[in-house]
Parts: structure tokens; C-alpha cells; sequence
């Protein structure tokens, strides 16, 4: 019977552990069970409790204060990282075998992880051998993605980790709550954008010619392929954590066995601006 994982990534402060502890609320409010491992080992605090948690094989603090390794706090995460991948018996033994397994993985936020280091790689392709069906879930800190400028980075970490992991991957704008109105409005242009008017409206900013090409020719792949896309995702949104967690679902086609339905498509232009209303049915 196949099992199923979320692999929750993104920037370090774009909220991977509060959507951890929201989304394992939310799915106990439908009466479906889940697990969070934490592998993050520098990690200090979550509200959540844990299936297995990396500080238990390794931590960053030992690492770092090795005087053998000498190792600053980037370099001493990949290192524990990739001992990690070394051991992954650990995780075996850590996540046994239950029936109708649903397990977030809360990753850390290093963004050399989903570049060019091969450790999720080496994770996504052990989780497979063993049954999982695992979507990618990357998380932006949607405070930070209401400039075009800093949206295009946002797109580009995002599309860095499809490329890397192969495998289905949701782009969630977090912290939407957060949020002023005025804000609200202006987000939400950047969830299904239209990257060509995008770099229109900003092209004067560009002073380099070589810069404006590649900023466009950036904007084309992302524009012509359709190949991000975000959704938004307010804590205090029952629709909208519904919406979120069916496209994931959809991803992995969890309960295939069942009935299954698409997914709810957010409202891409609502009566009005009001974001409550942006969940609704078109």
C-alpha cells in the first residue's frame, strides 16, 4: 500500500514549521492522521510533536563546536546533512511501517540544498524505494514576494527545486494573514502572474541591456511553460488550507482508491478585491 509525503522546503523564515503544525491541525479536523519529521538539525523549537527528529542522530551545535571540523552554521548543516544521507537506516527505523502513513518532512532552509547539493535528491529517491508518493511543497514568505524584482528570485528558488528533485511540487505564498489589505491586493497579481506585463511595467528600472534580456528571457521560460504558479496560504483559512491541501493530494493521488476530485481552482479574478472572497468557486 503506497505511503505519502509532503516535503515541505523553502527559505529559512518563510514558515515550513508553522505550516507543519497548522496543516497536521487542519488534517485532524478532517479526521485524517499525520506525522512531521523534523529535518532541520538546527531546528530549536516546534509546536508540533514529531515522528523522528534528525537532532537525535545529529545536530548543528556539535558540529560546530568539533574542533576537528571547524565548521561555521551553513557549513556545519550540509555536513550534517549529508551524514544524514549516510545513515538513512535512521530514518528507517525511525519511521517504521503504519498503515496510511501521511508524513510531512520539515526540511531545513538552506537554499544549497535544493540547487545543487544531491542530499533531498538522495532523500526524495530513498523515500521512493519505499512506497512514499512525496509531492514538494516549497513555502515563500509572501511579505517578501510583493515586488516584482524579489517574486522573480522567489520563482527562480522555486523552479531551482523542481528542477533538482523531480518530482510535483505545490508553491505556496505563506503568511498571509500577515498581510496589510492594501498588500492583499497587491499579491494577488503575483499568484497565477503574467510575467511578460510584469517585466513591462518594471522594464525602466533596468539600466543594463544584457540584465533587461536576461530578466526577460527569465520571464519567458516561467511565462510560455506555465511552469510556476503559487497559492495562497492564511493560517486562519479553513477554504483556503482546504484548497492548498487538495492540490497537494492531487499531486500524489492520495486515496486513489476513492472517488477523486480536481482540485479547487482559486478565483482568478473575484467580484471584488476582498481576499476572503478570492477562495470562492468561480
Amino acid at each position: 500500500m503506497p505511503r505519502y509525503a509532503q516535503l515541505v522546503m523553502g527559505p529559512a523564515g518563510s514558515g515550513k514549521s508553522t505550516y507543519c503544525s497548522t496543516m497536521v491541525q487542519h488534517l485532524g479536523s478532517l479526521n485524517r492522521s499525520a506525522h512531521v519529521v523534523n529535518l532541520d538539525p538546527a531546528a530549536e523549537h516546534f509546536d508540533y510533536p514529531v515522528m523522528a527528529d534528525i537532532r537525535e542522530l545529529i545536530q548543528v551545535d556539535d558540529v560546530m563546536e568539533d574542533p576537528s571540523l571547524r565548521f561555521g552554521p551553513n557549513g556545519g548543516l550540509v555536513f550534517c546533512m549529508e551524514y544524514f544521507a549516510n545513515n538513512f537506516d535512521w530514518l528507517d527505523e525511525s519511521l517504521g511501517h503504519v498503515e496510511d502513513d501521511y508524513i510531512l518532512f520539515d526540511c531545513p532552509g538552506q537554499i544549497e540544498l535544493y540547487t545543487h547539493l544531491p542530499v533531498m535528491k538522495q532523500l526524495v529517491e530513498q523515500l521512493q524505494q519505499r512506497e512514499f508518493r512525496v509531492c514538494g511543497v516549497f513555502l515563500v514568505d509572501s511579505q517578501f514576494m510583493v515586488e516584482s524584482f524579489k517574486f522573480i528570485s522567489g520563482v527562480m528558488a522555486a523552479l531551482s527545486a523542481m528542477v533538482l528533485l523531480e518530482i510535483p511540487q505545490i508553491n505556496i505564498m505563506t503568511k498571509m494573514d500577515l498581510l496589510s489589505p492594501k498588500a492583499k491586493k497587491e499579491i494577488e497579481k503575483y499568484l497565477d502572474p503574467d510575467m511578460y506585463s510584469m517585466m513591462e511595467d518594471n522594464s525602466d528600472n533596468i539600466r543594463s541591456k544584457k540584465f533587461k534580456n536576461l530578466t526577460k528571457a527569465i520571464c519567458g521560460l516561467i511565462d510560455d511553460y506555465s511552469m510556476v504558479r503559487f497559492l495562497p496560504f492564511d493560517r486562519t483559512d479553513e477554504e483556503g488550507m482546504n484548497i492548498v491541501l487538495q492540490n497537494i493530494d492531487f499531486s500524489i493521488q492520495y486515496g486513489e482508491d476513492l472517488e477523486f476530485k480536481e482540485p479547487k481552482e482559486v478565483d482568478e479574478e473575484p467580484a471584488d478585491l476582498n481576499y476572503d472572497e478570492a477562495f470562492q468557486d468561480s
